[in-house]
């Protein structure tokens, strides 16, 4: 008889990962495959809208059937068959944690934006669409804007003793802060700029992808997942580009793509024009032009400045200064470390902050493995997710005015 297995998943609302591992947390497969539900939107909250208009049924399909293909992947690497899993758990945003439910996702497209039941529940795979041969375990949620994914990071993460900032870098940007007595929790709408999903050069952190850029004062080098020829950039390669961009003088602090004419060293030649628009051009062959254009850096801005200004709200709430904070964890999107110069490019984090940052590249899946691994793990879950005191930040004063000083790429402290 074979060993049983158990199934992890991170569904998100660009990428699914999956993790297979032994009851003994040896790590037998590991997988990612794109959301098909972004043909209704990049954000939830167009996903949302969709299925409030009759397509809830189609939504919940098309995520079903991904995750019954991602699972194959997953079997597939293990050379492992579906009666093999004992034991199987998800954690997921609170739109894609509906959608994959098929509950009705009024309750948190509107006020007051919460779900009638947040609690962690088995439920019915097959009934699901999920093609798996034992019930899943859906993580609980925090509130309508809080999901069961920024509770498997926080699990993943173990309870720390002094002020510790977690940022879960996504579509939907989650926040959780331990002041030394207590979990506030929010969440900022970021939109797929972390991901480089708005961009036509974007893709998932793989071979051909762009990870890291850097520049001297005559060229910019690219560093490229795989060692080959570039094809494409991925979320910390889109990061690296803006901060890179920034200190070569190619944008300005403001976030302007600068004009060619402007810039009197040799990097002027990555700025190019069509139609009136400048574009920074990363790379360009027979077959790839790789191009960051001008509305790219608007939407980095707006992700960017939200998360400083969630941070910002949470620190004063719970009357901490950034100098408090001990330890600032990172996870989601960026799929790998970068450099603090980047960071402090940037300006999403308190200068003071950045030699703090520690990145968690698969903190959810990190997590969900925490509940099935462990024997009180659903019970530890439970718990945590009571624990994690939500704080609304949409259309708040103080949000609003910090969010507006965090736009530009000079200011490290929003102001509130």
């Amino acid at each position: 008889m074979a060993e049983p297995i158990l199934l992890g998943l991170d569904l998100g609302t660009t990428t699914l990962a999956g993790r297979l591992l032994t009851p003994g947390g040896a790590v037998l497969a590991e997988a990612v495959t794109d959301n098909p539900q972004k043909e209704f939107g990049d954000d939830v909250i167009r996903r949302l809208e969709a299925a409030c208009s009759g397509k809830a049924e189609e939504l919940q399909a098309l995520l079903a059937g991904a995750v019954n293909r991602l699972v194959d992947k997953l079997l597939g690497q293990a050379g492992s068959v579906r009666a093999d899993i004992s034991a199987a758990a998800v954690a997921a945003n609170p739109a894609i944690s509906l959608l994959l439910a098929g509950r009705p996702v009024e309750q948190i497209l509107f006020p007051p934006h919460r779900p009638d039941d947040l609690a962690g529940a088995f439920l019915d795979s097959r009934e699901n669409g999920i093609n798996l041969p034992v019930p899943f375990y859906l993580f609980p949620l925090v509130s309508g804007y809080v999901g069961g994914d920024l509770v498997a990071v926080v699990l993943a993460g173990g309870q720390p003793v002094s002020p510790t900032l977690y940022i879960d870098l996504g579509t939907n940007a989650e926040l959780a802060l331990w002041d030394g007595r207590q979990w506030l929790v929010t969440s900022v709408a970021a939109g797929p700029a972390f991901e480089a999903g708005h961009l036509s050069c974007g893709m998932r952190h793989g071979a051909g992808a762009i990870q890291r850029v850097s520049c001297d004062s005559e060229r910019i080098e690219l560093d490229v997942v795989g060692g080959v020829g570039p094809v494409g950039i991925c979320g910390s390669g889109f990061f690296s580009a803006i901060s890179t961009a920034l200190k070569g003088g190619l944008l300005n602090p403001q976030g302007r793509i600068s004009s060619s004419s402007d810039v009197d060293t040799p990097l002027s030649r990555y700025l190019v024009e069509s139609a009136g628009e400048v574009f920074l051009q990363l790379y360009y062959d027979a077959r790839h032009r790789l191009l960051i254009r001008q509305q790219d850096v608007r939407s980095f801005q707006l992700a960017k400045g939200a998360v400083a200004a969630g941070i910002a709200c949470l620190l004063q709430r719970t009357g901490l200064a950034p100098s408090d904070i001990t330890s600032v964890r990172i996870a989601g999107a960026l799929g790998t470390a970068l450099p603090v110069t980047d960071l402090k490019g940037v300006a999403m984090l308190p200068e003071i902050m950045l030699d703090k940052v520690r990145f968690l590249p698969s903190a959810v899946l990190d997590g969900v493995m925490v509940q099935l691994l462990e024997k009180d793990g659903e019970e530890r879950v439970r718990r945590l997710a009571a624990e994690l005191k939500p704080y609304p930040l949409s259309g708040t004063p103080a949000f609003e005015q910090s969010f507006l000083s965090s736009l530009d790429f000079a200011e490290t402290n929003p102001k509130l």
